[in-house]
């Protein structure tokens, strides 16, 4: 097994500013001892080429040098060959004799969040400490620190595709689904107004979904609906306040039909993680959630947007290493 670290990096990720600071990082590493190559990325989509052909030859360990896509990008390309039951089963083996599992078949993933935003690693932050962002990320991988981490997989029509973070429908994937398509060009301006439109619009609609255990789907109107591995998204929002990453479960957190004037009013409470107290929201943890769609439906994960006809979300209970 190669024990260097494939950095593989999106030069373009933070409007460009990626591929300008990504040198000094590296130096840092390698100043550490720590073993890198790297490869970049052109174009949407090849972080998953690149790491699925490494992964292939070899490589175990990768560094995602970007933003949340670049991360996204990199887990579908390691799964499914790295979330093999027989894979798995090798990480619990070693965990049970107290043995570093650096010797196995399962890929580790550390982060350089160079990018817009990384809202997985804010889960591992010591906020208090002031070391945040990349600064806890380079730490991390100093200090060769990392623990297991469930990988989520989505079964949909056409095939499947892997998460760490969380995944999304409603109205949060309104609002992405719409800021890329039509104002992507005009940065956090784009946002706000996409934010707005999808308020003006608030489509509260069912997404029929049901859990181990229940006989019936539930096909309730609602805002939104999360499925959640880690509790932040959008950098800063703990949309999944109780979710553990290595819990083997899903987090799962739905929203009713609220209105216009109420959700302005509870905007602030998706930041500190309240909102789930409030009368019309409800959280449960599960380990596999079935869709019934008629359609495909736009959805959120991990910061990108895709839209697909989903069947099933399952987890992978400690398929990844992350360092953090």
């Amino acid at each position: 097994m190669n024990e260097t670290f494939l950095a593989i990096i999106n030069p373009a990720a933070g409007g460009g500013s990626c591929g300008e600071r990504v040198g000094a990082a590296l130096d840092r590493l390698r100043a550490a001892g720590i073993a890198i190559e790297t490869a970049e990325t052109k174009a949407a989509g090849e972080a998953t080429q690149i790491a699925r052909e490494a992964y292939g030859r070899g490589y175990r360990k990768f560094l995602a040098v970007g933003g949340d896509g670049t991360s996204y990008e990199i887990v579908n390309g390691l799964f499914p060959e790295s979330g093999s039951q027989e894979n798995r089963s090798q990480v619990s083996g070693v965990r049970s004799q107290g043995v570093s599992p650096e010797n196995d078949r399962i890929a580790t993933l550390g982060f350089l969040p160079l990018g817009t935003g990384n809202s997985f690693l804010r889960d591992f932050e010591d906020l208090a400490s002031g070391r945040s962002g990349l600064e806890h990320a380079m730490q991390a991988l100093e200090a060769r620190r990392s623990r297991p981490c469930d990988v989520l997989r989505l079964v949909h029509k056409d095939g499947a595709i892997y998460y760490t973070n969380l995944l999304s429908v409603g109205f949060a994937a309104d609002v992405a689904a719409l800021r890329h398509r039509r104002f992507s060009a005009l940065g956090r301006f784009g946002y706000l107004l996409s934010v707005f439109l999808s308020l003006a619009r608030l489509d509260r609609r069912p997404f029929p979904v049901r859990f181990e255990g229940q006989q019936e789907f539930d096909a309730r109107r609602c805002l939104f609906l999360t499925f959640n591995n880690s509790k932040f998204t959008g950098g800063t929002m703990m949309i999944a306040p109780d979710a553990v990453t290595d819990d083997g479960l899903i987090e799962y957190v739905r929203w009713g039909p609220i209105g216009r004037l109420g959700l302005i009013r509870n905007l602030s409470t998706l930041y500190d993680g309240t909102h789930t107290r409030h009368p019309l929201a409800e959280r449960q943890a599960v380990r596999r959630v079935e869709f019934q769609l008629d359609a495909p439906v736009d959805v959120m994960v991990d910061g990108e947007v895709l839209t697909l006809e989903c069947q099933a979300i399952e987890v992978l209970p400690g398929a990844l290493r992350v360092v953090v």
